[in-house]
């Protein structure tokens, strides 16, 4: 099951807006919070004095908050990586090693009576979780995050990111993510250029950086890592399926209304049988073989079209197709419309087999559809 986050930091803020953040984050169905005490000054009762009410709100509203901690915040705050006490006395879900110990004690803080959950850095890159999991743990309480990266430039590629967050997928440890919303202001740090993970997501649209996440296969939680992030932020992500690769697109004025209804109406499948130049969604040609399908705009192709063939194409008219390269056109192929840019290197992400669906440009999803959203409460009687 994937999750979705919030994160605060309550020694660049107040209670009462906290609080108010994370009721409207529980609202649309957010069950994640991180914390932070690599940037608190202060001893351990004027922290506990500092975070406990809002922790405790957390609770209240079933969301599990971690607190991001290293080996000299503990030494500071006299807490034994064998004693992890004084967390439980904070109430949180679990503690985030941004830097860690050996192996060893990590193991042996999995083992810890309050059940608190040890998450471990997932962005370094070294044989980190194999040398935990060689010794005696409780896997059960072991996750992953990876960090989140204030300075521009300074975020992870893409394909260090698969290979550190593949490695804790197959070791069957649950991963999280870090993005950025670019509504938020602030952060644990003065540096805030935009807190994401990856860097190619540091000027993307928030809905965009989730569905890379999510389409990547190999993260489970999305934790926005900057406040405040705006309500329609959040509702946005509340909208997502993880399940269900949406696009966003635009379609040309010159698409005729069953073209329209194909691209937005029907439910698409990615065929097994993979090209290197359109990705294949073939129901169409055969639910309206009978319908005509004149040729109308015939452009050269590009990468993100949204491609229908017309009738000039004899058995293959109808079937839609998504562009993977810029092609020539032989006039049997209508271009309908195009995947919004943004959203085009999503298409590297869309694997074999499985669904996908279209929207407008804006949409999102179908008006009224949330995959993350609380319900909302009944109403009183009377």
């Amino acid at each position: 099951m994937n999750r979705l986050g919030i994160s605060i930091y309550p020694e660049r803020t107040t209670v009462e807006k906290d609080l108010e953040y994370i009721a409207l984050a529980h609202y649309y169905g957010f069950t994640r919070i991180f914390t932070c005490l690599l940037s608190v000054e202060g001893s351990r009762q004027e922290i506990l004095d500092r975070f406990q009410e809002t922790i405790r709100f957390a609770n209240d509203h079933r969301m599990q908050v971690v607190v991001d901690i290293a080996p000299r915040v503990m030494e500071r705050l006299g807490v034994s990586y064998q004693d992890l006490s004084f967390f439980h006395d904070m109430g949180v879900y679990g503690v985030r090693l941004d830097l860690g110990f050996s192996g060893k004690e990590e193991a042996e803080m999995t083992m810890n009576p309050h059940g608190l959950a040890i998450e471990i850095n997932m962005s370094g890159g070294t044989k980190y979780l194999e040398n935990i999991l060689t010794h005696r743990l409780n896997k059960d309480n072991l996750i992953g995050s990876h960090n989140f990266y204030p300075h521009r430039y300074t975020g992870l590629s893409d394909s260090h990111f698969s290979d550190c967050s593949r490695v804790f997928k197959q070791n069957g440890i649950r991963t999280a993510a870090f993005i950025n919303s670019p509504s938020a202001t602030f952060g644990p740090w003065p540096v805030t250029e935009g807190l994401c993970t990856l860097e190619k997501h540091r000027e993307l649209p928030i809905q965009v950086q989730a569905k890379h996440l999510f389409m990547t296969g190999l993260i489970d939680d999305v934790i926005i890592a900057n406040a405040y992030a705006s309500e329609e932020e959040l509702k946005t992500l509340s909208r997502l399926d993880p399940r269900l690769p949406t696009f966003e697109v635009e379609l040309y004025e010159t698409a005729t209304e069953l073209e329209r209804d194909i691209v937005l109406k029907e439910s698409h499948f990615y065929r097994g049988d993979v090209s290197d130049y359109v990705i294949r969604s073939t129901q169409s040609r055969v639910k309206y073989r009978q319908e005509s399908f004149p040729p109308t705009n015939t452009p050269p192709i590009r990468r993100g079209d949204l491609l229908i063939d017309n009738e000039q194409y004899g058995q293959y008219k109808g079937e839609l197709q998504i562009a993977l390269q810029d092609m020539e056109n032989s006039g049997k192929t209508n271009v309908v419309g195009r995947i919004v840019e943004d959203e085009t290197f999503l298409l590297d992400h869309l694997q074999p087999w499985s669904s996908f669906a279209f929207v407008l440009k804006g949409q999102l999803v179908s008006d009224g559809a949330y995959f993350f959203k609380q319900k909302p409460p009944a109403p009183a009687e009377g």
